[in-house]
């Protein structure tokens, strides 16, 4: 079996969501929680010197995948031809085996998406877009990037392409290990900051302060001292990657749902 695979380039993914638009599209997947294409946003660092973080992340399609091994109607299967872990729809059926979602406890990656919170729901999960690949298409989230932040194809080909140019990760410092399942993906992650035009936090309240370089001096300041903007230590956004929220409401929240 030839294992395929994505490449995402994080330094070049801007947390559009056009991966995950189109793929609903596609897939005909009503307007609702439900995401094969999850994309996670999250900062870094304490304001106002702070660093957004994106991660698209599809299902990886594990060498080892432990939704298959956690399923106890064995509904979930990985086919030969791409290496694509794959849902039978009619072999789920939570009506009849209490499963308690263990498909979804099992992933790591918090893949496996249903419709809502009620513990009847079918699991839904990227196909890897099978349908196209037997067309000679890449999958719908690759071509739909506009900054070609993502790729496709055999993983050991993916590496040969990318590694000579890159430093390649199966992980983010945020995500779990990748020894247990061996994730069909690679990564490279954003690159370091830069500080390209010297910046003065000192100088910036300063002129906050002053209301500007040309404000009129008699107007009193906007504030007495930096704390008055906001106490030390405390972020103003999502602080973190939450790759398994605990409900559809966490699931929306950490992924920024507008739809």
């Amino acid at each position: 079996m030839v294992q395929y695979g994505f490449f995402y380039d994080q330094s070049r993914c801007i947390g559009c969501k056009a991966c995950s638009m189109a793929c609903k599209v596609w897939n005909q997947i009503p307007p609702g929680p439900v995401k094969y294409m999850r994309v996670f946003e999250w900062e870094e660092g304490i304001w106002p010197m702070v660093r957004l973080n994106f991660l698209a992340i599809p299902c990886y399609h594990c060498e080892k995948p432990l939704c298959a091994d956690a399923c106890p109607a064995k509904a979930i299967i990985k086919e030969e031809k791409y290496g694509a872990v794959l849902i039978d729809e009619e072999a789920c059926n939570p009506l009849i085996v209490n499963c308690n979602r263990a498909c979804w406890e099992a992933c790591p990656y918090g893949s496996i998406a249903f419709a809502s919170d009620n513990l009847k729901e079918k699991a839904q999960k990227c196909t890897m877009c099978i349908d196209r690949l037997e067309e000679d298409l890449l999958p719908i989230c690759v071509v739909s990037c506009p900054m070609r932040a993502l790729d496709f194809g055999p993983i050991d080909k993916l590496v040969e392409k990318y590694g000579k140019k890159f430093k390649l990760t199966q992980q983010l410092k945020e995500m779990p290990e990748p020894d247990k399942t061996k994730p069909a993906v690679i990564i490279k992650e954003r690159d370091p900051h830069k500080e390209i035009v010297p910046y003065s936090i000192k100088k910036v309240y300063e002129l906050w302060r002053q209301r500007g370089p040309y404000a009129d001096p008699s107007l009193p300041p906007v504030f007495n001292s930096d704390i008055d903007l906001k106490p030390e230590g405390v972020r103003i956004g999502r602080d973190k990657l939450v790759l398994k929220p605990k409900n559809i409401e966490e699931l929306v929240y950490y992924t920024i749902n507008d739809e």
